[in-house]
């Protein structure tokens, strides 16, 4: 029998009294309205989370939703780097993190004097950076990108800077090899050894292998197998599918907007999910006729679920848990958020 999730096993909350999680909610929606703050949730967050935030999404939709909202206060339910990227683009605003240890396997998979030392053995090099980075991190950045348009940015860069522009890609390994299997640098030695790849992963993505997927499928072969390219790990899978490990028969790779209205379109479907499985509770209300499968069962992320109803109130109270980036780091980081954006 296949393995699940070898690395870090979640840490999930105790469930909630159902009557808890109502009383609660009112309290923190009227803390809201006190507060002036709008409550944003990340996709894979716990789904009493989901249901009293004002908005649902990824990273960046969420923090670009940060900027637009008429609050003073942006409660972020997410992960630390996330509620920093809010504080970048919103800096007049205050920042809050219901648990401010909600960190991300993937954005500590490097840091900021790693990376300087990465660019000191390659001076020139123009450095790529997963969006799922720390502020200091983007701040070391010339262009950051998501899962989606990871290829679009290098092959920008590429089409300014010259073909033969060196580049320090991180921290996801496998997004990275799935770049070079798009650009073709597979096939081009040359070219292949001045694009430099950061060792880094997810450790939920980490935990979904070929073997599951293949499993899950010949279990349910109705199923259609949607993988979420804005998740960044999901990249690993992929790769997979690239690589010819997986057939790629029935599979889309799709955004999160773009998973939800894949199965409203087609509501009474089966669909295999590969990413971190909160996304099934959006997906499940957006079609509750759905067949919805995890590509495993394990992948939890556990620093999502730290964040909770109980901790939600009290920042919300009290305040607490501010995210606030120094003003010199948020003016270089913003930079290469910028260029991500503005090339699509």
């Amino acid at each position: 029998m296949a393995t699940e999730l070898p690395v870090i096993q979640p840490d999930l909350p105790a469930p909630l009294d159902p009557e808890l999680i109502t009383e609660l909610s009112a309290e923190i929606r009227e803390l809201a309205v006190e507060r002036n703050a709008v409550i944003l949730a990340h996709n894979y967050e716990l789904p009493e989370i989901q249901d009293v935030a004002d908005y649902i999404g990824d990273s960046l939709g969420l923090s670009r939703q940060a900027a637009a909202a008429d609050a003073e206060i942006v409660e972020f339910c997410g992960v630390h780097f996330m509620a920093e990227t809010a504080s970048i683009l919103s800096p007049e605003k205050k920042v809050l993190i219901p648990d401010l240890d909600a960190g991300c396997s993937l954005a500590d998979s490097i840091n900021a004097d790693q990376l300087r030392e990465w660019k000191a053995k390659f001076p020139g090099a123009l450095v790529v950076m997963y969006v799922n980075t720390s502020a200091e991190v983007k701040a070391e950045t010339d262009y950051c990108c998501t899962s989606s348009n990871a290829v679009k940015v290098v092959e920008h860069i590429w089409a300014e800077h010259g073909p033969e522009t060196e580049i320090l890609f991180g921290p996801d390994m496998w997004l990275g090899v799935y770049v070079e299997r798009e650009t073709g640098l597979t096939d081009d030695p040359g070219r292949r050894s001045r694009f430099h790849v950061w060792d880094g992963e997810c450790h939920v993505h980490a935990g979904i292998r070929p073997d599951d997927i293949v499993r899950t499928r010949a279990e349910h072969p109705e199923a259609e197998f949607l993988i979420h390219p804005e998740c960044g790990c999901s990249t690993q899978a992929m790769e997979y599918v690239a690589s010819g490990d997986i057939d790629p028969e029935g599979v889309h790779m799709l955004s999160t907007s773009g998973m939800i209205e894949h199965v409203k379109d087609n509501p009474e479907g089966s669909f295999i999910v590969a990413t971190e499985n909160g996304m099934l509770y959006p997906m499940q209300q957006a079609a509750p006729k759905a067949n919805l499968i995890e590509a495993n069962r394990m992948a939890y992320c556990k620093y999502m679920k730290m964040i909770t109803l109980p901790k939600l109130r009290d920042s919300l109270r009290d305040l607490t848990g501010e995210v606030k980036v120094d003003a010199a780091i948020a003016e270089k980081a913003r930079l290469p958020i910028e260029r991500m954006v503005s090339i699509g």
